[in-house]
């Protein structure tokens, strides 16, 4: 609770002194808070100046310790991508070659020649050419004669080639 305090005529007569004491003190509590707030100022600047220099310092750490760890985060993912694309790459050739070995096996279970069957028939027709060439060039064996070295040397190279393949062959030439 607060009270009222009534004044007295003795309070008038010391209120004089008190009220001088208390404005001097007041003027000096001003007078250091000038003060306080002047060096405060002064020093304040240079405390902001000390801190953003600091910040800057690690900032520049930071961002140095950064730019090391993305660029070993990033060597590592291109080993990475390296060993990933060799591995695949192996194993993309072995399918085709296992691919390959069953397309030619189904091919052969159908009778179709391979690569190397024809080239070897393509062989043996310019052997059979040259033959005929050689043997029309002397005009010295009718033409009957000819067909016949022909059957006849068209058959060894045919008895390589697959059963179909050779029928094929022989409807060929």
């Amino acid at each position: 609770m607060v009270t009222k305090l009534k004044k007295t005529n003795s309070s008038k007569k010391s209120s004089t002194p008190l009220k001088g004491s208390v404005k001097d003190s007041a003027q000096q509590i001003w007078q250091a808070g000038l003060g306080a707030f002047t060096k405060a100022q002064a020093e304040g600047t240079k405390a902001i100046e000390a801190l953003i220099k600091e910040g800057v310092s690690i900032q520049r750490k930071t961002q140095s310790v950064a730019e090391e760890k993305l660029s070993e985060a990033s060597s590592k993912m291109s080993s990475m991508a390296t060993d990933i694309s060799s591995k695949a790459s192996g194993q993309w050739d072995k399918l085709e070659s296992i691919f390959e070995d069953r397309v030619a096996k189904a091919l052969n279970k159908l009778g179709v020649p391979s690569a190397k069957d024809v080239n070897a028939l393509i062989a043996r027709i310019d052997e059979l050419n040259k033959s005929v060439q050689k043997l029309s060039a002397k005009g010295a064996a009718p033409k009957v004669a000819a067909k016949k070295v022909v059957k006849t040397a068209a058959k060894p190279a045919l008895k390589k080639v697959t059963k179909p393949a050779a029928k094929r062959a022989a409807a060929v030439v």
